[in-house]
């Protein structure tokens, strides 16, 4: 399923007992493999350099990815998520890293918050994409919004993942639950990236996740 720093509101379907084992596993483990290649591929590769540079993290979750790159020499980042319970631990690991002053926070939905939110070098969606409707508003801002690089890790598009998301929202809709799968067409993303004048730099694949950082040309 998606991540639960969704970018929209139904990120309050995820509170405090999911945020506090997310982060016990971060804390234990470090990022999983689909955010160390976001990381990668931010950072312009294994030995890049991100010294001095700004962060726009939306659907931030517990910060994993901007705390990364802050550890890395990046100098300041925005954390937007649509869980107050994410924000919150997000907030306290920011702290216990001692780079709270370094980090400012807004809670909601991105593309409603758009005019308060100023560009960044690098803007990162880990495992949001896939959680918001209306793809073309929220990968047009994050493109809009990048100096640099925009990284994204979204579903693959391949049936056999359509076809089981397409189940688990059934499952939802019975359930009661506002959180819907998208899993929109990798060539339409990529469309809405280009149009922004951003480029291919790097991408990687697992068995569900797709991971893809575009710069500025």
């Amino acid at each position: 399923m998606c991540g639960p720093g969704c970018a929209c509101g139904v990120g309050n379907e995820f509170g405090e007992a999911s945020a506090r084992r997310d982060l016990r596993t971060f804390r234990r483990s470090g990022p999983d493999r689909t955010t160390r290649w976001l990381l990668e591929g931010l950072r312009g590769g294994r030995d890049g350099s991100v010294a001095g540079l700004t962060v726009l993290d939306i659907g931030a979750g517990i910060g994993a990815v901007h705390l990364e790159l802050l550890k890395a020499g990046a100098s300041a980042a925005v954390d937007v998520d649509g869980s107050p319970a994410y924000v919150a631990v997000a907030r306290e690991e920011a702290r216990r890293r001692g780079v709270a002053d370094r980090v400012a926070y807004a809670t909601g939905d991105i593309v409603e918050l758009a005019s308060s939110i100023e560009p960044a070098d690098l803007v990162a969606l880990d495992r949001v994409v896939c959680c918001y409707p209306d793809m073309a508003a929220l990968v047009g801002l994050a493109a809009d919004r990048t100096r640099r690089r925009v990284g994204f890790v979204y579903p693959r598009d391949a049936w056999w993942i359509r076809a089981g998301s397409a189940t688990g929202n059934g499952i939802l809709r019975l359930l009661r639950r506002r959180l819907r799968f998208w899993v929109h067409r990798t060539a339409d993303v990529e469309s809405v990236i280009a149009a922004a004048g951003l480029r291919p730099a790097f991408r990687r694949r697992g068995i569900f996740w797709q991971v893809a950082v575009f710069e500025r040309a």
